[in-house]
């Protein structure tokens, strides 16, 4: 029998690119149409609107307005990150490695514009005891949240441009199934942490 979460196998698939990455961000903060991310990614309109409605045909991004403009109607899209979490399998390997890669190249062009002050950077592949694995995955599930929600059109006042990423998964090997299953503690609570004041 095939368990295979077919929608998030989609949205697996719709993210793993870096333009649409970009545009994640962008929305996360304000809503806006295929003309302002175009303008504010220095993308045609054209191509604008194509990853917008990959983005929103996978479920991605919620049309949070629409305007008439010029006879015709153009709709202000956004991504909202704090929403509940929706337990689903990871998808196929080879999405995974898609979606790893695009997030690398987003990482490196972030970091082409890094200030120079400290940040935060870890690297591990070891063994640790589950409960301190999912109280790892809570902190960053956590964090995820607080960020998404605290997140502010470009250019606000008394705001800093920031970057975050983060991956974390459970390797063969060790505990598996059941026994190293997380379920993120606001979802278990039915509430999202940070998610006050958006």
């Amino acid at each position: 029998m095939d368990d295979t979460d077919h929608g998030a196998v989609a949205r697996l698939r719709a993210t793993a690119h870096p333009v649409r990455l970009r545009i994640l961000s962008l929305l996360t903060a304000e809503a806006m149409s295929a003309a302002e991310v175009a303008r504010a990614l220095d993308l045609t309109h054209a191509n604008a609107s194509y990853h917008l409605r990959q983005l929103h045909d996978a479920g991605e991004l919620v049309v949070e307005s629409e305007e008439k403009i010029r006879g015709g109607v153009a709709k202000r899209y956004r991504y909202d990150a704090t929403r509940e979490v929706r337990e689903h399998p990871a998808g196929p390997v080879d999405d995974r490695i898609a979606f790893a890669r695009a997030k690398a190249l987003e990482v490196e062009r972030r970091l082409l514009d890094a200030d120079r002050e400290p940040g935060s950077s870890s690297d591990l592949e070891a063994w640790v005891p589950v409960e301190v694995w999912r109280r790892a995955l809570d902190l960053l599930h956590e964090a995820s949240h607080l960020l998404h929600a605290a997140a502010r059109p470009a250019g606000t006042p008394d705001t800093v441009h920031v970057s975050a990423t983060t991956t974390a998964f459970p390797m063969t090997g060790g505990l598996e199934g059941e026994d190293a299953r997380w379920v993120p503690r606001d979802a278990a609570a039915g509430s999202v942490p940070g998610g006050e004041g958006r």
